[in-house]
């Protein structure tokens, strides 16, 4: 069953989107249930408000970032994290370059 399933991923492995205005993707890995994606923003990127039928769960590893939730907005930091139920809008703003690691349950078959 895992034989066709990538169980690991070494820094930099993956390949990088260029998504424009600073922004970067990398799915990190991935199985039908369950994503793993890097996005890197330079500082004032934007990822748009947006909605999709996914859980996202995310980590912010560096950086600071105003997120908006269903029209609720946070700054967080590197350490803090968020949830996005199904089909909620969001977004964020980086005010300062940053990264995030999203996970999305099931997969973003549109990122790969």
């Amino acid at each position: 069953m895992t034989a066709d399933i990538r169980l690991f991923s070494h820094p930099g492995e993956g390949e990088t989107i260029d998504l424009g205005s600073g922004n970067r993707r990398r799915v990190i890995l991935h199985t039908d249930e369950l994503m793993v994606v890097e996005f890197s923003f330079e500082e004032g990127g934007i990822g748009a408000l947006h909605s999709h039928p996914h859980v996202q769960a995310s980590y912010i590893a560096e950086g600071v970032f105003e997120v908006t939730i269903d029209g609720n907005s946070e700054v967080l930091s590197a350490g803090g994290s968020f949830i996005v139920p199904s089909g909620l809008v969001h977004g964020v703003k980086a005010l300062e370059a940053g990264r995030l690691i999203d996970s999305f349950t099931p997969h973003r078959a549109d990122f790969l």
